[in-house]
């Protein structure tokens, strides 16, 4: 037993070398005692760099930055972290306790297996997760707006600038999109992409007023790996390559930074992205459509947006006019979104024609999107069947609804029987019901009544109107 003893001494060192992971061996204090011959390949140090030093010592030396010994000694449990080395190799350490003949602890064995490779591999495999989430992202966010299939509108003004959207979509030029808030600058942009060569591609939207200032740059156009604190050793991919061979839309495109304009310029006039950390710059084939509430020429004098950069941006323009300038668009829309909600949530109504009278009047600060919204509310809360002017909201009625201004002169002067008015009313809203609902049955199980009363009531119509 004493000669095995003596061999098993003699060549411990050498069968420690055998083992296929690194062996790292500290006692109590964290004093090095032992690295074996895999430790050395593995890390690139020598046991004269760190034998008879203490772990705590190498890691104030920037040779490590996780150390497993002090947790193991206080916890008395083994442990695993993963170590990254000054080269980018990534280890993952193992910690053992060894416990003396009292139960004392008395050594801190640590086991070091190289994953690089599958660290690497798994990281690749979250950037691609990344980049598919973002895809799904912006196609979810457009999923989600309101895109109608036809644009609606009755106005000329709209019907010029439907031919103008649809000349510039079948180029490649930049296009410009200005209009106030709310004035639909966002569907004018999916439908000017859906139009172009480009449809059967991503369209990606960056609405550049709700991108954080320290991100804009890194969001947009990328980074490489370790590019700052925090950033992925695999990098990541910008809005513009992601959108290489389609279309990106910058919404807000007024609000970008000085900084942020310089790199929108270089890649409209050279079609080329620069990643934050890169060294070298990357092609990109995109098509830019840029959308604004400003006045972007206003702000090119006062300083706040470059010239070169709205020259750029300013060739092929068009202005969506506020809702105020085309009150023949009202009605429809409102209809539009009305029969939108009434679907959404199982509900009849119909606006009464004097209360589409009345919102044609209202000059719509927040444009169609005030619009939709008020109608959606209206869908909500009020049971029908007919939305009558006191059912629209103070700010448009002015709180005024029911001293008879918003009739017709014709009704409230023409000398006519209360029940041939009130017939009147009543077959406009049939005609609108069934225009709404498709059908006279339909129409008849939801408002209770019946279809030869419904004829009735038409036909009555008819026969005055003769």
């Amino acid at each position: 037993m004493g000669r095995s003893n003596e061999i098993l001494a003699r060549y411990v060192e050498r069968i420690l070398d055998t083992l296929p992971d690194g062996l790292f061996i500290s006692d109590v204090s964290g004093m090095t005692l032992y690295i074996n011959r895999m430790y050395e390949q593995l890390t690139g140090l020598k046991q004269e760099r760190v034998v008879g030093k203490n772990v705590r010592s190498l890691v104030q030396e920037g040779i490590f930055d996780h150390i497993l010994n002090p947790e193991i000694v206080r916890t008395g449990k083994p442990t695993t972290r993963v170590q990254q080395l000054n080269d980018g190799k990534k280890l993952v350490l193992s910690g053992f306790p060894v416990f003396d003949q009292t139960g004392a602890i008395c050594l801190v064995l640590t086991f070091a297996r190289d994953v690089t490779s599958l660290t690497d591999l798994q990281e690749r495999l979250d950037g691609q997760r990344q980049l598919i989430e973002q895809i799904n992202d912006q196609l979810a966010h457009m999923a989600q707006e309101h895109e109608p299939d036809a644009l609606v509108f009755a106005s000329q003004s709209m019907s010029r600038i439907m031919a103008l959207l649809e000349r510039f979509a079948a180029t490649d030029a930049t296009v410009l999109i200005l209009g106030e808030t709310g004035s639909g600058k966002d569907v004018f942009a999916r439908l000017t992409h859906s139009l172009s060569l480009r449809k059967g591609k991503v369209m990606l939207k960056v609405d550049c007023g709700g991108i954080s200032e320290s991100l804009t740059e890194s969001e947009l156009f990328g980074y490489n790996p370790g590019a700052f604190t925090g950033a992925s050793s695999r990098g990541k991919a910008g809005y513009f390559e992601i959108a290489d061979g389609g279309t990106i839309f910058l919404d807000e495109v007024g609000e970008l930074s000085l900084p942020m304009q310089t790199r929108l310029l270089r890649v409209l006039q050279d079609g080329e992205i620069m990643r934050v950390g890169a060294s070298s710059p990357r092609k990109v084939n995109v098509r830019v459509i840029a959308a604004t509430n400003r006045n972007l020429a206003e702000c090119v004098e006062a300083g706040t947006f470059r010239r070169d950069l709205y020259y750029r941006l300013n060739v092929a323009t068009v202005r969506i006019p506020p809702l105020r300038e085309r009150p023949e668009d009202i009605p429809p829309l409102a209809e539009y979104f009305l029969k939108q909600y009434m679907g959404k949530y199982h509900k009849a109504l119909a606006f009464m024609g004097v209360t589409l009278d009345m919102m044609a009047t209202y000059p719509w600060p927040g444009n169609v999107r005030e619009l939709q919204n008020m109608v959606h509310s209206l869908v909500i809360t009020h049971n029908g069947p007919l939305v009558a002017p006191q059912d629209l909201p103070a700010s448009i009625t002015g709180g005024h609804t029911g001293d008879g201004r918003y009739y017709s002169e014709e009704i409230l002067t023409g000398h006519r029987p209360l029940k041939d008015i009130m017939a009147e009313m009543e077959r406009d809203f049939l005609r609108k019901a069934i225009e709404v609902h498709g059908s006279v049955q339909k129409v008849a199980g939801l408002f209770h009544i019946n279809r030869s009363t419904i004829f009735r009531k038409l036909q009555n119509g008819r026969r005055s109107e003769e």
